[in-house]
């Protein structure tokens, strides 16, 4: 078997993330590892918080908490958070980790060694009350395209104009509203990010089965205007990895720390260390070094399409240009965005629905499903209380939860709570077999090639086989005439309870969990062999009439909700 390496774009430490975010990156890599896993793959799954840069100080300093204290707690939540989803990292790393430190100084070190680092003196806002400079976040002031007084020196919430810090009208320091603010030479490392331009535009042209979305991304940065440029990887700020040449100090450069964009991917290789130095895994380098063992490895990235950029180009760069034997991606999947009524999920005005909140109000699964049935693929997809409802009701309580609920509880009325054993199969079971032998099959296709969309159509699909062939064999009404006839077709239906739980448990874990409980089969196996599957519950095997799987969602509720999160999160 292949061994896999999934990454999910890690997530920014600033606040709980929205469902955009989840569908964007977590959830789709989260599906793709369970489906491995089931099929007997050796995979490791590691995601991680980025935690540096000046998002995570500004949001520690409203919070009133010094930043190392703001992303350790900002960690333990998104943790718990990614766990109530359901997510099945192998581990949760952190970008501040001592580990990432240490890899990002190696990096550096062999990037300089190789010529890619080069130093460029800039002008740069400083502030004499504050005595630093000032990165462009620090600085606030009146936009010059449209007089709005809260300008970022980035760009203006207000006209969304791109923005650098000295075209502010009155620019102020976000960290103390000094205004004696005025223009410095200082020096920063630049990544030549240009010189590798050819290498890069080979290696994406190589990749020929890479999603449309994240080529075409790719070769827009690569070739649109002029062309690739060399980056800035360092900041002016005391939070963050400090500006190191491996283990030596790097003369000029005291006091700044690593860019979060050159630091953050590194956390991917870096989170494969703290896996083993938690004691949860061994021999992290078998993954990641090709000198080490990671030829057969198969690496996997799942992210949003705004992430494709830095790990198309600047992240590939860094692993090509240390000259080092790294492993380099195999497939990026990329999404586009998931819209919220009509507008935008946005972390910093609190617009939509929030993982915590989510989880508050309605069972994991039920979000799993909607999203990951609706993921943002080939264009953008928009979140619609009225759409939510009804996804929900129709597939996962009229279609699977009606089900099982329906011929356990037929059963234990007709026969008992044990798997009849009289009847023989006719045609009709035969023709569900054969039919259900070919979805499989369609279905395993989809999720190799990580469509997620048409995994979750050919899942359903599947399920509904299930309720027509229900709805056309009435065993209730053939219990009236040839009982021993009902009970085989009940035997069958029966067994579609693991079935349809071991298809479904990369979608649903939780509830596939529950249909195995219920009929009391403790080591699911995947159906290769569809008709052996179907008949893994033999006559007399017990079972349980379960609770209701999937409560569905009244339309008071799902007013309740769409006017809860109207607004803005305070």
């Amino acid at each position: 078997m292949t061994r896999h390496l999934i990454t999910s774009a890690i997530p920014y430490i600033n606040g709980i993330k929205h469902l955009g975010n989840l569908v964007g990156s977590q959830l789709p890599a989260d599906l793709y590892a369970r489906y491995l896993r089931a099929r007997g793959h050796e995979v490791l799954f590691l995601c991680a918080t980025d935690e540096h840069g000046t998002p995570a100080e500004l949001a520690a300093a409203k919070a009133g908490k010094p930043v190392e204290d703001y992303c350790a707690e900002m960690h333990e939540v998104q943790a718990r958070i990614a766990d109530g989803f359901g997510l099945s990292f192998d581990h949760f790393g952190r970008s501040s980790s001592i580990q990432n430190q240490r890899l990002t100084q190696h990096f550096a070190g062999a990037l300089y060694n190789e010529g890619l680092i080069e130093e460029v003196e800039q002008r740069q806002i400083y502030s004499e009350t504050d005595g630093r400079f000032l990165p462009d976040r620090y600085v606030e002031g009146t936009c010059p395209n449209c007089g709005f007084e809260d300008a970022r020196g980035d760009q203006c919430d207000n006209c969304t104009k791109q923005l650098d810090p000295e075209d502010l009208i009155n620019p102020r320091s976000t960290v103390s509203g000094a205004t004696d603010l005025e223009m410095r030479a200082t020096k920063h490392l630049f990544l030549k990010q240009s010189k590798m331009k050819d290498r890069l535009d080979d290696w994406i042209n190589s990749k020929t089965d890479w999603p449309v979305l994240t080529t075409s991304i790719a070769k827009k940065w690569l070739h649109d205007g002029d062309g690739l440029q060399d980056r800035g990887i360092t900041r002016d700020l005391s939070w963050g990895v400090p500006v190191k040449r491996g283990d030596e100090d790097w003369p000029g450069m005291e006091g700044k720390v690593f860019y979060v964009w050159f630091d953050a991917p590194i956390e991917y290789i870096a989170c494969a260390q703290e896996w083993v130095d938690a004691g949860k895994g061994s021999d992290w380098e078998r993954w990641w070094r090709t000198d080490k063992g990671a030829d057969d490895v198969r690496y996997t990235q799942f992210m949003g399409k705004d992430n494709v950029p830095f790990h198309t180009l600047s992240f590939p760069a860094t692993i090509m240009g240390s000259n080092e034997p790294w492993k380099l991606v195999d497939y990026i999947k990329s999404f586009n965005y998931l819209t919220y009524d009509g507008g935008q999920f946005s972390t910093s005005r609190g617009r939509g629905v929030f993982m915590d909140q989510a989880l508050e109000i309605l069972p994991a699964d039920t979000w799993r499903w909607w999203l990951l049935s609706h993921a943002p693929e080939t264009s953008d997809a928009e979140f619609t209380w009225e759409n939510f409802q009804a996804s929900v009701n129709k597939d996962l309580a009229d279609v699977l939860g009606n089900f099982i609920s329906r011929i356990t509880k037929f059963c234990r009325s007709k026969f008992s709570e044990a798997v009849p054993e009289a009847g023989e199969y006719g045609p009709a079971e035969h023709a569900l077999i054969a039919d259900l032998s070919e979805r499989v099959s369609r279905y395993q296709a989809a999720m190799e090639a990580m469509e997620v969309r048409k995994s979750a159509a050919e899942l359903r699909a599947i399920w509904a086989a299930g309720n027509e062939y229900l709805q056309a064999e009435a065993p209730w009404t053939t219990f009236k005439t040839d009982p021993d006839k009902a009970a085989a077709q009940v035997r069958l239906a029966l067994n579609l309870i693991p079935f349809y739980a071991v298809l479904s448990a990369p979608f649903i874990p939780d509830a596939a969990a529950s249909m195995l409980s219920c009929v009391r089969v403790d080591q699911p196996i995947w159906p290769d062999d569809v008709p052996a599957a179907l008949a893994q519950l033999a006559p007399g095997h017990a079972f349980d009439v379960p609770e209701v799987l999937f409560a569905k969602i009244t339309d008071e509720q799902r007013e309740e909700w769409a006017e809860k999160f109207a607004g803005v999160r305070t």
